[in-house]
């Protein structure tokens, strides 16, 4: 890839060291490389200590891995942030507003803007028809990511609206920049992050159903043995409510109850981290362990509030994300502040045609798949890669599309060599209850090896803190 072509973020094109980490440039000339090697070492232990681990599916069983943690921040100006902000926020009410037209009036579809087919996704819940949400809300823990490009410019790559994951490492990575260099925050304002846990539990607490005045919130886990269990683990801690497991919940009497020591307690609203096939046995996978049965009656009929939605993930399926700035002017009457990325549909014979010719040069991803899987990066794959991503796309090419190869912007990155350039990606976390909520960071993902654009944790990413100033300047 031509690096001519590439958004340095902290030097310009000239060289020079831009305004916003010129402070941090000067604190690095007095660090040596050992020491931040140390550093990282010193992070390594303690997030192995806490236990900040993932399970990457497809490995050896309870084989735990820690995402890498780059010690050298990524900063970003207070006017970035306002653009982010707005754009994200309104990216998330368009899609929420979506969601409930479509389970709805559908006047979406009558307009012609999004096609009946539509309703044909595997992600489209029929049960859901009809049903009223509190509040309209579908979506209200959104993860938006975002991407800048050699022109200096954001677009949203991708919607997360399922039960978007991360979080917690936005909070730890905080937590271990100002354990390893305080001295660090004496030169920058940044903004902070540590309130995400409460301004999360006063959302959800905001969704409860109607005449609901001390609503009890818990935290659904699939359990122990999911990628995400940590996170699972550490938010309801943060937040002081119960993590269950379905096992630990029953549906009677149109509510939902938990089993305690002291007898069942009502629950009133589901923070679930479970995927929708898996909710409840009676409804969707009737072979599930995971989920409790009778819940979807019970959530249909008003009993308990789910956060995110049942059926949330048809806004967020990469076919739908094409649709989304016409969503923005649909419903909103506005244009939308973040583009996204051009697409291909590969169901169009005319887009199929060109991407199938263009291969080496596209990124081509299934329209469900997450964590970097079931992706094709064509300028660094191999020819038998490309040929047999070419037949898996011949056999099934709604299940595709494509975007050009992004440039994507790089920051400033510890390596074995000294510090380097690594591209990086932002999701920004968008809190939806009563009012719309977004804490001044996000999880930031670095490709930590040379050259990739991959930054996902499955395919060997790393996380980053993010730094986002009060001011459009440092100190």
């Amino acid at each position: 890839m031509n690096t001519q072509n590439i958004f340095d973020e902290m030097r310009a094109g000239d060289g020079q060291v831009r305004l916003l980490y010129q402070p941090f440039s000067e604190w690095l000339k007095g660090v040596d490389h050992a020491q931040l090697m140390q550093k990282s070492r010193e992070a390594e232990m303690l997030f192995r200590r806490v236990g900040i681990t993932f399970n990457v599916y497809g490995e050896e069983a309870g084989a735990e891995r820690l995402i890498p943690f780059d010690v050298i921040p990524r900063i970003l100006a207070a006017n970035e942030w306002r653009q982010l902000s707005a754009g994200v926020i309104q990216r998330v009410a368009a899609l929420n507003a979506f969601l409930n037209d479509l389970y709805h009036d559908q006047e979406i579809i009558k307009a012609g803007i999004v096609p009946a087919t539509i309703l044909e996704n595997e992600m489209y819940r029929p049960e859901m028809q009809g049903v009223d949400v509190p509040g309209g809300i579908y979506a209200h823990i959104a993860g938006i990511d975002i991407v800048r490009t050699a022109e200096n410019q954001f677009y949203v790559l991708e919607d997360n609206l399922r039960t978007p994951s991360g979080v917690s490492y936005m909070l730890e990575n905080r937590k271990m920049m100002m354990r390893l260099f305080p001295e660090l925050f004496r030169r920058y304002a940044v903004a902070p992050v540590e309130h995400y846990p409460q301004v999360l539990l006063n959302n959800l607490r905001a969704v409860a159903q109607p005449g609901v005045h001390d609503p009890v919130v818990v935290l659904l886990t699939p359990g122990a043995y999911n990628s995400a269990y940590f996170e699972h683990a550490f938010l309801a801690q943060q937040m002081g409510i119960e993590l269950v497991e379905g096992q630990d919940l029953f549906c009677k009497d149109n509510a939902v109850f938990m089993r305690t020591t002291e007898g069942p307690k009502r629950v009133d609203v589901i923070y679930r981290r479970i995927d929708d096939d898996f909710l409840d046995p009676l409804a969707f996978r009737e072979d599930s362990m995971l989920g409790v049965p009778g819940l979807v009656s019970v959530y249909r009929n008003g009993g308990v509030t789910l956060a995110n939605a049942i059926g949330a993930g048809v806004a967020d399926d990469k076919s739908t994300y094409t649709y989304v700035p016409e969503m923005v002017r649909f419903y909103l009457g506005e244009e939308p502040i973040l583009s996204n990325v051009p697409t291909y549909k590969l169901e169009k014979p005319d887009d199929l045609k060109y991407v199938l010719e263009h291969l080496a040069e596209l990124v081509v991803k299934e329209v469900q798949g997450s964590g970097g899987y079931g992706m094709l990066v064509g300028p660094t794959a191999s020819k038998q890669q490309i040929e047999e991503f070419r037949a898996r796309i011949l056999a099934e090419p709604d299940n595709y599309i494509a975007q050009p190869t992004l440039a994507l912007s790089t920051c400033p990155t510890l390596v074995e060599q000294g510090v380097a350039p690594r591209h990086v990606d932002l999701r920004p976390f968008v809190l939806s209850g009563k009012t719309v909520t977004l804490v001044p960071g996000g999880l930031c993902r670095v490709a930590m090896r040379e050259g990739s654009l991959v930054v996902n944790s499955s395919q060997g990413g790393g996380t980053k803190d993010t730094w986002v100033l009060n001011g459009d300047k440092p100190c």
